[in-house]
This record gives structure tokens, C-alpha cells and sequence, in this order.
């Protein structure tokens, strides 16, 4: 007997119960902070409602990886769609993405390691500087707020190596595009933007790191910046039940 698929609202507890409980093997703090940022932060449910990620097997970078949350995200959507609890007004997900995070504060990169251990194929994390690190042949790439802590030269190269990631990885994806989905705060929402701001440099010290400066951008320079690069861009305002001027730039390379 097949089950009913559950509402949108039912599927959300759900996905946000089941792709949090890994987080238990990486400490008590570990699990309270992915509850806290999966049940509030509105861009995780605003990508996974629309599929933005994609289907089939794609090979997701997600710069800025934190404790790697993406990753059981789609294992957990993945499990859910297998089960036949899918909400039907849903794209689909990925069945097997391959995911590789970059982060770089080392402790959230070992709460990571020790709560996606059950994923298969097991996901790549790395220690490392986004400015620095290696970005593999890709077929999505995801930043979400952290372009902001790095200078504007060093944001655009950071956003060049991205595209050539993207560009190296187009054979295997047979014409479809690369995506990169990038959240970054309206600078030209002065309110906004500085409680984002506010509210960033808090989580990072809760989270045991030290606060660096942040360079801002106007949504208009943004796009700008990345059509320069090759990109046609779509953005989506992303600050639904939240006071901040966040934008995601869904940002695809022809």
C-alpha cells in the first residue's frame, strides 16, 4: 500500500528532524546549531522546494560548508523521495550528489566529519581557505553569507575560480549548465544589511571563531560583478520571516 505523501509544511518537519539527528554524533552544540539554522534560516527550504540543486548525480562545492548541513539535506531528501514521502508540489533532488565542502575553521570541519559518515558516496570535506583551497570540476557550487568576510578583490577571485570550476566540469554534464547559488546581503538596504551583518558576526563568535571585517556590496554591483564573469543571473529576495536584505543569486554559466 503506498503511502500519501505528506503536506509541504509535514515534509519540512520532517526533512528538518530526520537531516539534523546525524548532528547528535558531533555534539550536543553541533545538533542544537543545525536545528537552530535549518528551522530558521529560510534559504535551505527555499532551495530544496524549488530544486534548485538539480537532478541526477550532480558534483555539489559548497564553499563555506560550515558543519556541511547541505549534505544530509540531500541525503535526507533523497531517503524521503525513496520512501514515497515527497510532497508532489516539490521538484525533485538529486539521487546521489556528490558533495565536497570547504570550510574553514577546523572545528566545525570535525563536527562535519563525524555527522556525515553515513552518507554514501561519503562526502569530501576540506580544511582549507576558500581563496586558497583547490575547487574541484563541478556542476553546483553554493556560498551562502560568507563572501562577505573577504575583500572585494578577493571576492571576484574567489567568484573566477568558481566559473572555471563550473567551465572544467561541462563535458560530463552534456550541455546542461553549471550553477552557482550565491546569497549575499543588499549593502543598499542600510538597515537590513546591517543587522545581517550584526547577527553574522554573533553566530561567529557562538560558534567559537573569531570575528573578521566584512566588505559589502550593492545587489546591483553583485549582478553586475558576476554577468562581467559570464553568468546570466537570476536573483530571488531570501529573507522570508527575517529582518535582513539577503538576495540569492541563482547564477548560471552557459
Amino acid at each position: 500500500m503506498t503511502s500519501t505523501p505528506p503536506s509541504s509544511d509535514a515534509a519540512w518537519r520532517e526533512l528538518h528532524a530526520r537531516a539534523t539527528e546525524p548532528y547528535r554524533q558531533g555534539s550536543n552544540f553541533a545538533w542544537h546549531f543545525a536545528r537552530g539554522k535549518l528551522g530558521h534560516d529560510p534559504v535551505f527550504r527555499g532551495i530544496v522546494e524549488r530544486g534548485l540543486i538539480g537532478e541526477g548525480r550532480p558534483r555539489m562545492l559548497d564553499i563555506g560548508s560550515g558543519q556541511s548541513l547541505f549534505a544530509n539535506v540531500l541525503h535526507t531528501a533523497q531517503a524521503m523521495r525513496a520512501e514515497g514521502r515527497w510532497p508532489a508540489a516539490w521538484a525533485r533532488l538529486p539521487a546521489d550528489a556528490r558533495y565536497t565542502g570547504i570550510e574553514l575553521m577546523p572545528r566545525d570541519v570535525e563536527r562535519a566529519q563525524r555527522s556525515v559518515g553515513h552518507i554514501r558516496p561519503t562526502p569530501t570535506i576540506v580544511c582549507g581557505n576558500m581563496c586558497e583551497a583547490d575547487f574541484p570540476a563541478c556542476d553546483v557550487v553554493v556560498i551562502l553569507d560568507v563572501l562577505h568576510y573577504v575583500d572585494h578583490a578577493a571576492q571576484e577571485g574567489v567568484l573566477v575560480r568558481v566559473r572555471d570550476a563550473l567551465a572544467g566540469g561541462a563535458a560530463e554534464r552534456d550541455g546542461v549548465p553549471g550553477r552557482l547559488l550565491l546569497r549575499v546581503g543588499d549593502a543598499a538596504s542600510r538597515r537590513g544589511f546591517a543587522i545581517s551583518q550584526w547577527v553574522d558576526r554573533t553566530v561567529t563568535r557562538i560558534r567559537g571563531h573569531k570575528v573578521s571585517p566584512t566588505w559589502g556590496r550593492t545587489l546591483d554591483e553583485w549582478i553586475a560583478l558576476l554577468q562581467r564573469l559570464g553568468f546570466a543571473v537570476q536573483p530571488m529576495p531570501m529573507s522570508q520571516g527575517t529582518p535582513f536584505a539577503n538576495v540569492l543569486l541563482i547564477s548560471d554559466l552557459p
